[in-house]
């Protein structure tokens, strides 16, 4: 379904899924019955949403953007800068994966078994050729293959840091986090024991970006947050995070996130 392209001029209400052209910015309409005053929202892909009450005119909502656009023009190029640059990957002969900031290329195997398990061989990750021809069978065995090299790269990286940090160990699980580099669940009882949840892509990069997010997960277990104590913690422990967080940012847009071309 094509939106509806509205004038800024006109006096007609906007409704959810119009799209808004003002002064050369196009933004998408969000309309909330809830909703008291106009708001703006850049998003990752640095497209605009205005989000505007129930009932308010186009030509309002055009006075409230021409109000902030230095605003929506700064987060736009921001989000530009930032922009994921993650390329999609083919199943073939020679293709690129990293781990641990290395490169290894795909060997495609045909006389390999097809028991849903990537292996590294000879410094070749080894799909077999039914994985290969069929996407989402070789994302499924790959992403998997991060996932178990990963949580057992990881449980040898806890016990350190936690021990550096004075803080007690959680149990590790590695997985897709929607595109999150890692989170802390607290425990669920009084004496239980906490969970790290670790992002796969996250085993792409180099070792010191993932010791990174480990310690700054582990720096959750003794404060939620990410307020002055937090950050004093983490300091204690890596005082070059503020470096690692920003090539974290920068190197981290550049990983496969599981993308098929």
């Amino acid at each position: 379904m094509t939106a509806t392209t509205v004038d800024s001029a006109s006096p007609v209400a906007l409704t959810e899924g119009d799209r808004l052209a003002v002064d050369g910015l196009a933004f998408n309409v969000r309309v909330s019955p809830r909703r008291k005053r106009f708001a703006l929202t850049v998003e990752l892909d640095a497209e605009v949403t205005l989000h505007a009450p129930q009932g308010r005119a186009a030509a309002d909502a055009a006075d409230f953007v021409r109000a902030h656009r230095s605003w929506v023009v700064a987060k736009q190029a921001l989000r530009e800068k930032t922009r994921p640059l993650n390329p999609p990957k083919r199943f073939v002969e020679g293709e690129a994966f990293r781990y641990l900031g290395r490169t290894y290329r795909l060997a495609v195997d045909a006389d390999r078994p097809d028991d849903g398990m990537v292996r590294l061989v000879a410094g070749r990750l080894v799909l077999s050729d039914v994985q290969a021809m069929d996407p989402s069978q070789g994302r499924s065995a790959l992403v998997g293959w991060y996932c178990r090299v990963g949580r057992q790269w990881a449980e040898g990286r806890i016990q350190p840091w936690a021990a550096r940090m004075g803080v007690a160990e959680p149990m590790v699980d590695v997985s897709d986090l929607g595109g999150r580099w890692g989170s802390y669940l607290p425990p669920a009882t009084a004496g239980g024991v906490g969970r790290m949840r670790l992002g796969w892509p996250l085993f792409q990069l180099p070792m010191h970006l993932v010791d990174y997010v480990i310690a700054h997960e582990l720096a959750h277990v003794s404060v939620p947050g990410h307020g002055a104590d937090f950050w004093r913690l983490l300091g204690r422990a890596l005082p070059e995070y503020d470096e690692r967080r920003a090539e974290l940012d920068e190197l981290g847009r550049r990983m496969w996130m599981g993308g098929i071309a």
